[in-house]
C-alpha cells in the first residue's frame, strides 16, 4: 500500500490486526532442544494448556507431538528459576522434574501409561527439588535442594534410574556438598573425578563462583579457579587431567584450559567479547565439543556471533547466520549442530545448522504465525551519552502499512526495562513489541549499567547503585529519542517486570520524564523483600545497594513505597503464587498510593507465578496496559476493554 493510501490518524489509535490474544494463541517459547537418537526433542510452553512445560518432537506426519501428554509438566524450581529439568537416558527414556510435586520421574513413551517416580515424596509438598539433570550410568546425577530448616540445602546427588528410591529415601545417594549453591555436575572420561561450579551468599554466579573438583575415592576437593571476583562458568572435560571452563578473570567471560596436575590456567582465546551470560538457569552453555578437537562457541557483544574455535591456536572462525543477533547452543552430536535462535526479523525457534553451508533448517519455532512482515517493527541498535556514560538500546519505532500520523506529530514511547537487573536484550521479533507498534507506539529495550552482554564493567556499574544508574540510563535513552525527535517527550511511559518493575516504580517516583509506568510482578520496598524472596536471590541486595544492617537507610531511602509523593498514576501487575517477588510487595505499594490518593490500577492473577504463562493473563494484561496507556497519554484504544482506574 503507498502512502498516499494510507490513512491519517494519530499515534497510538492506529487498528492493527495483532490482537493480544496472538501474543499467547500462536506463541509457546521453546527451549531445551537436544537430540535424541534421529530426532530432536524439546521443552516448549504452553500457555493454552495452563502454562505447563511439555516435551515435545516431530511426529511422522512432520507435526509437533506431545512425548510428555497433558497434564505432566516439565518444570524444576531449584533456585527459582529452574533449568536442566529433564534430560533422556538409554532407549529414549525420559526423565524429567514434574512441577507440581518436584519429584523426578522416568517416563518410556512406548511402553509407560503414566511416568512412574523415581525419587520420594517430599515429606513437604515440592520441599525437595532437582535441576542440571544428567544420566551417568544407571543414575541420575544432578543438583538437589532440599527444604527442610530455615535456609535449603543443596548437593549433587545421584538418583537410581531403577525406582528404587521412590519408596527409600536412602537410595538417593549424596555425593557432595560444601556450599550454598552447585551448578555443573561433570563427571571426567575416566570417572575418577567430578568437576562443578560452587558459590555462596551473599555472591550471585556473574559476581562470583569457583571451579571445584571432587577425586571421588578420596573425597578430597580442589578449588582450581575462581573466587568472590572472578565468575566462572560451564567446565567441561577435555581429558582426564584437562578441563575447559569459561572465566571473567580478563573483564570479560572468556575461554580457559585448567591443567588438574599444575593448576596451570591459560586463556584460549583473550577477546574483548562474552562467551558466556549471567547464569540464571542451570545448565546453560555457551560452547560445545565438535568431537574433532574443535569447539562450537557463542559470543556477546550486544549482539551473539557463532563461531568455531580451535583451542589449540586460538583461531576463531565465525559462521554467518543472516539475519540473527540471538545464538543459543542447543546440542551437539557431531555434524548435527542445534540451535536456538531469533533475530529482528527472523522468529526465535529451534533450527538446525549444516555447518558446511551455513544454512538454516526450521525444527520448532516460539510463534506459530508471524503477522505479515509490514506489520512488524524495525530494530534500531543506538547508543545514547547519558550524563555519566553510554547507554546501550535498541528501538523499534511505530510501523503500520495501513496508517500515518498526521503532519508535526510525534509518537509516544514505551521504555521496556528487562529484569534480573542482570540481563540482556538483543534486537528480536517479539509480538508484543508489534501489539505496540503496530499501534502507533514506539518501544525502546534498554541495556542499562548492570546489563550483561558488554562485559563485567559494565555489569558492575549497578553494584551500589540499584534505583540510580538504571533509571538514569533509562531516562538517558528517552531523552535521547526525545532530543533526537524520534518521540513525543510529553508522552513517555515506562514498563518493566520484576527488577525491572523496580526501576519502573523508581523512575516513576524519582524523575518526572515519564507520564506513566506499568510494573510486572515489581520490587516496590526492600527491607520485607530480602526476608520474603526466595533464598538465590536473598543475598542479591547486598550487592545492588549493600548489606543489612549497615545499608538500612539507603534501602528506605531508594524503596519505591517511600517515595510516591508526586508519583504518575501506575498499573500493578501481579501474580498471586510468585515465590520471587511476592503479591506482598504490590499490596504494600497499593496500600501507599491509597493513602496518597494517588490513581492506579491494581491486577491481581490467581494461579500465576513470576512470569505470566496462561492465555487469560497474557490477554488481561496487555489488554489493560493498552488501555492504561491510552487513557493517559491521550489516544482512543477502542479495540481493547477499558482498565478502571481507582481515582480518589
Amino acid at each position: 500500500m503507498t502512502s498516499a493510501a494510507r490513512t491519517v490518524a494519530p499515534y497510538g489509535s492506529w487498528t492493527s490486526p495483532i490482537a493480544a490474544a496472538d501474543l499467547a494463541a500462536s506463541g509457546h517459547p521453546v527451549d531445551g532442544g537436544r537430540f535424541v537418537g534421529d530426532q530432536v526433542w524439546w521443552s516448549e510452553q504452553r500457555p493454552t494448556e495452563g502454562g505447563r512445560t511439555a516435551i515435545r518432537r516431530l511426529g511422522p506426519d512432520g507435526e509437533p507431538a506431545d512425548v510428555l501428554p497433558i497434564p505432566w509438566n516439565a518444570r524444576t524450581r531449584v533456585h527459582e528459576y529452574g533449568g536442566g529439568a529433564w534430560t533422556v537416558a538409554r532407549d529414549s527414556v525420559l526423565v524429567f522434574a514434574e512441577f507440581s510435586d518436584q519429584r523426578l520421574y522416568r517416563f518410556d513413551p512406548r511402553v509407560d501409561a503414566a511416568p512412574v517416580p523415581i525419587t520420594p515424596m517430599s515429606p513437604t509438598p515440592s520441599s525437595d527439588r532437582y535441576g542440571d539433570l544428567t544420566i551417568v550410568g544407571d543414575e541420575v546425577w544432578c543438583v538437589r535442594e532440599v527444604h527442610r530448616g530455615p535456609s535449603p540445602m543443596r548437593d549433587i546427588c545421584a538418583i537410581p534410574l531403577d525406582g528404587s528410591a521412590a519408596g527409600d529415601p536412602a537410595a538417593v545417594r549424596s555425593i557432595v556438598g560444601g556450599s550454598d549453591f552447585l551448578a555443573y555436575p561433570r563427571l571426567s572420561p575416566d570417572r575418577t573425578r567430578l568437576a562443578w561450579i560452587a558459590w555462596n551468599h551473599p555472591q550471585m554466579p556473574w559476581d562470583g563462583t569457583e571451579l571445584r573438583v571432587l577425586t571421588l575415592s578420596t573425597g578430597r576437593v580442589d578449588v582450581l579457579l575462581g573466587d568472590a571476583e572472578e565468575s566462572v562458568l560451564q567446565p567441561e572435560w577435555v581429558d582426564d587431567a584437562t578441563l575447559h571452563v569459561i572465566s571473567d578473570r580478563s573483564g570479560w567471560w572468556n575461554l580457559h584450559r585448567v591443567a588438574l596436575g599444575d593448576g596451570t590456567v591459560t586463556p584460549i582465546c583473550p577477546t574483548d567479547a562474552d562467551f558466556g551470560a549471567p547464569l540464571w538457569q542451570l545448565g546453560a552453555r555457551w560452547y560445545a565439543d565438535l568431537g574433532d578437537g574443535t569447539l562450537l562457541t557463542t559470543r556477546t557483544v550486544g549482539t551473539d556471533t557463532l563461531a568455531v574455535l580451535d583451542p589449540a591456536t586460538g583461531a576463531l572462525h565465525d559462521i554467518p547466520l543472516d539475519g540473527i543477533s540471538s545464538v543459543q547452543i542447543a546440542d551437539v552430536d557431531g555434524r548435527r549442530i542445534l540451535l536456538r535462535c531469533g533475530g529482528a526479523r527472523v522468529a526465535s525457534g529451534l533450527r538446525l545448522l549444516d555447518p558446511d553451508s551455513g544454512e538454516l533448517t526450521d525444527v520448532r519455532m516460539s510463534v506459530d504465525d508471524l503477522p505479515d512482515v509490514a506489520y512488524l517493527p524495525e530494530a534500531q541498535s543506538l547508543t545514547f551519552q547519558g550524563p555519566e556514560r553510554e547507554v546501550h538500546a535498541i528501538a523499534y519505532a511505530p510501523r503500520n502499512p495501513n496508517y500515518e500520523a498526521p503532519d508535526g506529530e510525534l509518537p509516544p514511547y514505551v521504555a521496556l526495562v528487562h529484569g534480573g537487573p542482570t540481563a540482556h536484550v538483543a534486537p528480536a521479533v517479539h509480538l508484543v513489541y508489534a501489539y505496540f507498534t503496530s499501534r502507533g507506539i514506539g518501544v525502546v529495550d534498554v541495556n542499562y549499567g548492570g546489563s550483561s552482554g558488554f562485559g563485567r564493567e559494565y555489569r558492575n556499574r549497578l553494584r551500589g547503585q540499584w534505583g540510580i544508574v538504571d533509571v538514569e540510563d533509562t531516562v538517558a535513552a528517552v531523552r535521547g529519542l526525545a532530543d533526537a525527535g524520534l518521540a513525543d517527550p510529553a508522552r513517555l511511559a515506562i514498563e518493566g517486570g520484576s527488577a525491572g518493575g523496580w526501576t519502573v516504580l523508581s523512575a516513576l517516583t524519582t524523575s518526572d520524564v515519564f507520564a506513566c509506568g506499568v510494573s510486572y510482578y515489581g520490587v516496590a520496598e526492600l527491607v520485607e523483600f530480602v526476608k520474603e524472596t526466595h533464598d538465590f536471590e536473598s543475598r542479591y541486595i547486598d550487592g545492588l545497594i549493600g548489606p543489612l544492617p549497615e545499608a538500612a537507610d539507603l534501602y528506605a531511602r531508594r524503596a519505591p513505597v517511600n517515595n510516591v509523593d508526586g508519583l504518575s498514576c501506575p498499573v500493578l501487575l501481579q501474580g498471586l503464587s510468585d515465590p520471587i517477588v511476592p503479591p506482598s510487595q504490590a499490596e504494600r505499594f497499593r496500600s501507599a498510593l491509597l493513602r496518597k490518593g494517588i490513581p492506579h490500577a491494581y491486577l491481581a492473577y490467581d494461579g500465576e507465578s513470576h512470569g505470566f504463562r496462561k492465555l487469560e493473563t497474557i490477554v488481561s494484561a496487555r489488554e489493560a496496559e493498552l488501555s492504561f496507556y491510552g487513557q493517559v497519554l491521550g489516544f482512543e484504544t477502542p479495540d481493547v476493554p477499558r482498565l478502571e482506574l481507582w481515582r480518589p
